[in-house]
């Protein structure tokens, strides 16, 4: 997923690009979240709820790499593909909060953790049901 994921996030960047700059910057992790939950919004439409929950999970690791990339924006260590500017030092330089990377990363990644505990117990309730009741 990894990959599909960095394709969804380098697409990102120039359909928000259009928003300025800063939008831009963020525009390749709001995609990454966006795509997702696409996919749990389709789930839910068609009333297959056990399935969202597994789109679910897709938004959890979403949110795990987000974290480990918002940790890395003052040591920059991570590769980045082409060279480019790191997204997160610039966001967080621009916000004024780069010395706090680590803190929000975490929170991040606290957030990551909730959505997967909640979709996976959903996802354990969904799958008990039958199958009429799972859809209403």
């Amino acid at each position: 997923m990894d990959n599909v994921d960095l394709a969804i996030h380098e697409a990102g960047h120039p359909i928000f690009g259009i928003f300025g700059e800063f939008i831009g910057m963020l525009g390749g992790t709001l995609m990454q979240l966006i795509v997702p939950i696409l996919f749990i919004w389709y789930f839910v439409h068609r009333r297959d709820r056990h399935a969202a929950t597994v789109a679910g999970w897709w938004v959890a690791q979403n949110l795990w790499n987000i974290a480990r990339y918002v940790q890395d924006a003052q040591a920059q260590e991570l590769p980045l593909v082409g060279g480019g500017e790191h997204d997160w030092a610039y966001l967080l330089d621009h916000a004024s909060l780069l010395e706090q990377d680590q803190l929000i990363g975490q929170l991040v990644r606290f957030a990551g953790i909730l959505v997967f505990a909640y979709c996976t117990m959903r996802g354990v309730t969904y799958s008990r049901m039958q199958p009429d009741q799972a859809r209403s």
